[in-house]
């Protein structure tokens, strides 16, 4: 089998719909990560099949959700925002597979936000709805044009959730969601982030469990629906969330 009809394959075995056209654009999105990996590092996973299946379909796990919230919008567009995003997962592949959908690609290392400016020229993507922003979270988080913007906040960081949700609930508007990819750990990061959760005007995490074949590794999305507003504190300074979670 080629390339091209295993990307096809393995995401209609995931439930994923996907057309010749996006499956060419996530090949040429492998090739280019590939190639531009050599020199500045990226990702730890290059071997064709594990980024097929650990990092686009993966990525594309939380599609069902944002098709849903589609219907329901009645035509409107509806705007996401990938925050740490690095390599563009899940950002750029949720743009690829949902070309409607309106992105912003939010890193702060500069290294990520040059490839995929470039990858976005490769793909000919709409550089109008697609924008890739160099900036931390706790900073940008208090802009104007990114604060309580956006109907879906996503991240698949290296974070704790309460981390995660300080990062992220504030770029999100009444009535979107935070949604963090999440392996086994989700539970007990569940419970610890509850208090915070709650103090950023977010309402009561939903786990979605993920199934993707041939991976035995257990993942999740952690979808925490926005219900109020993030009170102005939040994001506090650079570093803040990290090194002391919100709790009570």
């Amino acid at each position: 089998m080629d390339n091209l009809n295993f990307i096809i394959t393995y995401f209609n075995n995931c439930k994923l719909p996907i057309t010749e056209d996006q499956a060419g654009k996530l090949l040429r999105y492998y090739e280019f990560l590939v190639e531009y990996n050599e020199k500045v590092n990226l990702t730890a996973i290059t071997d064709f099949e594990d980024v097929v299946k650990k990092h686009f379909a993966d990525s594309a796990a939380l599609l069902p959700l944002i098709r849903e919230k589609m219907a329901e919008s009645e035509g409107a567009t509806l705007s996401l925002i990938d925050v740490g995003t690095g390599a563009g997962f899940p950002g750029m592949v949720l743009k690829i597979l949902e070309p409607e959908l309106k992105v912003t690609l939010l890193d702060s290392l500069n290294k990520g936000i040059l490839f995929l400016e470039e990858l976005i020229r490769i793909l000919e993507l709409d550089r109008r709805t697609v924008v890739p922003v160099h900036g931390r979270a706790e900073d940008t988080g208090h802009v104007f044009a990114h604060r309580e913007k956006y109907d879906f906040a996503v991240s698949r960081a290296v974070a704790n959730l309460t981390t995660l949700s300080e990062y992220c609930i504030p770029f999100v508007k009444q009535g979107g969601s935070f949604v963090a990819y999440k392996s086994q750990a989700a539970d007990e990061e569940l419970a610890a982030s509850a208090f915070a959760i709650k103090k950023l005007g977010g309402d009561t995490p939903v786990k979605v469990p993920v199934s993707l074949p041939d991976l035995d590794a257990e993942r999740n999305l952690i979808v925490i629906p926005k219900i109020r507003q993030t009170p102005k504190a939040y994001p506090r300074k650079a570093g803040t969330p990290a090194k002391s979670p919100l709790a009570e």
